[in-house]
């Protein structure tokens, strides 16, 4: 396949065709455009569904409708736009139905600006709608991770029957770099037991009410188990030196891609900084956070651009024998290299 220079919000409708999306609804966002801008000049081509639906509301809806006959579809928005979508995200997850969102996340809270931040943390990886329901989080931090991670998405969305959120910042939303595109996939997964299919045989109704208490108890339990076995088998993370390192700075999104810069920065000043990424924010890897005080640590920093939201999951992870400091920028602030390795000799003494 071809090696595309892109941005990864390109790259994100790219991964989309490339696993089978059929159907995209959306509605546009700065810093999220591009998605629905290149999903309106691919899909067509290919034979599937572009629509650009009259408001955020309306496109869940769609979302809802297309997932509920059995398609592979997506959609595409960042801050309000996701605020706007949690209600139908809920339809989603308590009927059951796979889809794929990208949250190309900008400063809030409000309307904020059009700058990158990671103030959505909290309403897309706590589920973020009403009821008791989890999304499945894949946070890349590349061109090509946009790509990847959204063919990624849409394998455990049909896997569990569940929405799956790619979350990502501005920045790796808007940036360019070069992408080598996968094989397309060549099988769709074959959903006729359980999809509404316009047939006779296929007539019935796809939701989320349980008008009775036990009734409802019991699907809650059954949607507990589920994101039990994601949590069992689905977690995701990336390590970067540290074999020996003595202070670890955790981070996601475009803040991970600044710490492994600090960390190159660090040991060229001779401190052992390491980095751990989380892939998957949920499942969250805190087993293997968990197991980070056992390495004689000096300590653990959290980078993100947020009021502390990522540092909240990381602290429950360590489980009381460690707690995390908190670097943190907002606004539409990126943390430079610099600024952390100074943070960590402040914290430290290194």
């Amino acid at each position: 396949m071809p090696r595309k220079l892109m941005k990864g919000n390109h790259a994100a409708v790219y991964g989309a065709a490339l696993a089978g999306c059929q159907a995209y609804y959306g509605y546009p966002i700065t810093p999220a455009s591009e998605i629905a801008e290149s999903a309106a000049a691919i899909f067509p081509k290919l034979g599937r569904t572009f629509l650009q639906a009259e408001s955020e509301v309306a496109a869940i809806n769609m979302v809802y409708g297309a997932a509920g006959c059995g398609l592979r579809v997506m959609t595409g928005s960042s801050g309000p736009g996701i605020s706007l979508k949690q209600e139908g995200l809920s339809y989603c997850a308590g009927s059951a139905l796979p889809c794929v969102v990208v949250d190309i996340m900008r400063g809030g809270p409000g309307l904020g600006n059009i700058g990158p931040e990671q103030g959505d943390y909290n309403q897309v990886v706590k589920g973020g709608g009403h009821g008791n329901f989890k999304n499945i989080v894949l946070a890349p931090n590349s061109a090509q991770e946009m790509c990847d991670l959204t063919m990624l998405a849409f394998e455990l969305a049909d896997k569990y029957r569940n929405p799956v959120f790619v979350l990502t910042d501005g920045v790796i939303g808007q940036m360019m770099e070069a992408v080598e595109l996968p094989e397309p996939v060549s099988e769709l997964p074959d959903k006729s037991d359980w999809a509404v299919g316009g047939t006779a045989d296929s007539r019935h109704l796809i939701n989320s009410i349980y008008l009775d208490h036990d009734d409802l108890e019991w699907w809650n339990m059954e949607l507990a188990k589920k994101y039990e076995t994601v949590e069992k088998n689905e977690v995701r993370f990336e390590e970067y030196k540290m074999e020996d390192a003595e202070i670890v700075a955790i981070g996601y999104g475009s803040a991970s891609r600044v710490l492994r810069s600090a960390v190159d920065l660090a040991r060229r000043k001779g401190v052992r900084l390491g980095m751990f990424r989380p892939i998957t924010l949920f499942p969250f890897p805190k087993d293997q956070l968990a197991a980070l005080p056992d390495r004689d640590l000096k300590g653990i920093i959290t980078v993100e651009m947020s009021n502390g939201q990522l540092v909240n999951d990381v602290n429950l992870a360590l489980r009381g024998r460690m707690i995390s400091d908190l670097h943190m920028r907002m606004g539409g602030n990126v943390p430079s290299a610099l600024e952390i390795v100074e943070k960590v000799s402040e914290l430290y003494g290194v």
